[in-house]
């Protein structure tokens, strides 16, 4: 909204700098300072729906990144993700790059403390990097994140909300319930719908994006769980087998929320092909039937 020039607020008084300077170091230091003071001024339930809460004391988020050829984007990724204000660890699993993201990767390990990096032997694909990632897990959520721009880290606090609001135990973030999204190629989202529908016919779930890179999962869930796939097959497999019945125990809580997407073109580097959706599709049967 474009105020006329009467009605622009005004200027605060010089004098205010000096009483407003301590309150600001106070919120620049402690990221809980500015929860506190914005649901005083916004009010708690307020708050909560735009994704403004208290971060649980010792907290740490496993942000897993599978990379492959990324040097274009990898580098802003990682600094992306480090200004998302969560206590947080880095994983980034190289499949076998052959362009120079290994040596970004190998600096970006060096630039911050909280980055690790792991090397795959040989080319295995996106499904085999995540397993190799989640193994060295060592926070109380795990969040896949893509290496390349489609998916915003900023997204992270309303992704891992639910969990710690104690109402689930795995998030899913959809690109077709309300947020924002980049104009591209619509057999791409036909084909993500009708996998998502027959995944849902399968697992009995009523998921709305399936195919979705944000999936948050409690550490216990995604450790708990033997994968397989090593491709693009992972969103499948994990979604059939978060949504198994587990023996003697109440089923995982899953819940869904919307998120922003900005994808690639190929000419931009998108990897996912036709031969992908076709695997998915095998996956969906396979993990239905048969572990």
């Amino acid at each position: 909204m474009t105020l006329a020039p009467d009605q622009q607020p005004a200027t605060p008084p010089d004098d205010l700098g000096p009483l407003l300077q301590p309150v600001l170091d106070r919120i620049a230091a402690d990221p809980n300072a500015r929860v506190d003071i914005l649901h005083k001024l916004l009010g708690p339930s307020a708050c909560r729906e735009i994704g403004i809460y208290p971060i649980p004391p010792g907290f740490k988020l496993s942000v897993v990144i599978p990379v492959f050829n990324e040097e274009r984007w990898v580098a802003e990724l990682v600094r992306r993700v480090q200004a998302v204000e969560i206590p947080k660890e880095l994983i980034l699993v190289n499949d076998k790059s052959t362009d120079g993201t290994p040596a970004i990767l190998d600096q970006l390990q060096k630039q911050y403390d909280n980055v690790r990096v792991f090397h795959q032997p040989v080319n295995m694909g996106k499904g085999a990097a995540l397993r190799e990632g989640f193994k060295h897990c060592t926070g109380d959520l795990v969040i896949v994140q893509d290496a390349d721009w489609e998916y915003d880290p900023a997204e992270y606090p309303k992704l891992i909300q639910p969990i710690l609001d104690g109402r689930a135990d795995v998030v899913i973030g959809s690109r077709f319930i309300g947020e924002s999204h980049r104009v591209l190629y619509y057999w791409h989202s036909v084909a993500n719908k009708m996998l998502t529908m027959l995944s849902n016919w399968f697992t009995n779930l009523n998921l709305t994006d399936m195919e979705t890179c944000y999936k948050v999962f409690k550490r216990e869930v995604i450790q708990s769980i033997t994968l397989k796939s090593n491709r693009f097959g992972f969103e499948p497999e994990v979604t059939a087998k978060i949504a198994r019945k587990r023996k003697g125990q109440p089923p995982w809580r899953i819940f869904e929320v919307p998120i922003s997407y900005s994808g690639r073109t190929y000419e931009e580097g998108k990897k996912i092909r036709f031969k992908d959706a076709v695997q998915a599709l095998y996956c969906i049967v396979r993990y239905w039937l048969k572990d």
